[in-house]
């Protein structure tokens, strides 16, 4: 197992979701964690806070360096709603971390070996008591002895018309951006599922029929752990 386990054993229920972005990643994971009763952790925005704050700071993206030390700087906790979410310095994250300046960088901030193994310990901290976790290595890498895995997967088209819809407006460079991200993601940490992973396709699907298909393998491994 990873330093991560070792450091911090798991104590509650762990659900981990990964797949590319505009997989439905968030919508699941969120109305999971709802059902369930666990915070919910959203790891990309770990990544976007810091992006965001070397942007404001005029940190290089190449800085390993310096962006571990953003990245150890920042206090990742969760607050206290009765669905327990990501607070980043003592607030929720905002509409600042989903701007085009921090998606541009994001990518190059994440490729960093020192700051994924900063952003890796702490999402084992934060999740560790019990979760649902949505990433990009969450099964593999962070949680790899997660009670529930899924690996989400949608097709381009449907991945770009949820992400319009996150934002409110079509784009017509969405698509490209998209698969740009996805090459740049995949040189650092390569987009595959865990071996014991359930793969879930979201494509043309609402996102109650793809909930209760999650609760229902959290409810079997339940019954059988």
């Amino acid at each position: 197992m990873s330093s991560d386990v070792e450091r911090t054993p798991k104590r509650g229920l762990v659900v981990a979701i990964d797949g590319p972005a505009g997989a439905g990643k968030s919508t699941l994971a969120r109305g999971l964690a709802q059902e369930l009763g666990v915070p919910y952790v959203n790891t990309g925005l770990m990544y976007r806070s810091v992006a965001s704050v070397a942007l404001r700071e005029g940190v290089d993206p190449g800085d390993e360096e310096a962006l571990r030390g953003i990245a150890a700087a920042l206090e990742f906790a969760l607050d206290e709603s009765s669905t327990p979410v990501l607070t980043v310095d003592g607030k929720r994250p905002g509409a600042e971390l989903t701007t085009a300046d921090v998606e541009a960088v994001v990518s190059a901030v994440a490729r960093h070996a020192e700051v994924r193994s900063v952003l890796r310990a702490a999402q084992r901290a934060l999740g560790a008591g019990g979760s649902v976790m949505e990433g990009r290595d969450i099964g593999t890498v962070v949680f790899p002895d997660a009670d529930v895995k899924v690996f989400l997967r949608a097709e381009p088209d449907e991945r770009i018309s949820r992400r319009e819809a996150e934002r409110g407006t079509p784009d017509a460079a969405l698509g490209e951006a998209l698969e740009r991200r996805d090459a740049l993601d995949a040189q650092t940490n390569p987009l595959v599922p865990a071996a014991d992973a359930h793969l879930v396709d979201t494509t043309g699907r609402a996102r109650e029929e793809v909930l209760r298909q999650v609760l229902e393998l959290v409810e079997a491994a339940r019954r059988n752990g």
